[in-house]
């Protein structure tokens, strides 16, 4: 798990095993599997709360490595609702809105995941992963 720094170029979105988890499944973790998109190998991830991602304002934050279209088009987040705003302009489900790269185990293909967690409402908390796309540097 790490952080985007530089450009990139989203390509396909990898096929994920589960990407909605609520309450006792996030506790230690929400564990997962993608599908590399290249060679096939399934990956495991596992996204811990509070520990796990950086936040999505660094990537479309003066489109240092995205711009907010090219996260919109990719259906990567959604524009937040005006009483959600306080986590910024672009979230998953109006909560607030994490990503992290990874690399396949056996290939070393790029990705990067994009999440969100949070209290839904009282007594619902959950992690909705929006999804994993593989991803190339632009630079």
């Amino acid at each position: 798990m790490y952080s985007i720094s530089k450009k990139i170029n989203i390509g396909p979105q990898a096929l994920i095993a589960k990407n909605f988890f609520s309450n006792d499944e996030i506790i230690p973790a929400a564990v997962t599997t993608f599908t590399c998109c290249d060679c096939g190998h399934t990956n495991t991830i596992t996204i811990r709360p509070y520990e796990s991602g950086f936040p999505i304002f660094q990537i479309y934050s003066e489109d240092k490595v995205l711009s907010k279209t090219e996260l919109l088009r990719n259906k990567m987040v959604t524009e937040t609702s005006a009483r959600m705003i306080h986590f910024g302009a672009l979230t998953v489900t109006d909560l607030p809105t994490l990503y992290f790269g990874a690399q396949c185990e056996s290939c070393h293909a790029k990705y990067i995941a994009v999440f969100s967690y949070g209290e839904k409402q009282p007594g619902l908390t959950v992690l909705n992963i929006s999804g994993v796309w593989k991803y190339e540097d632009s630079e």
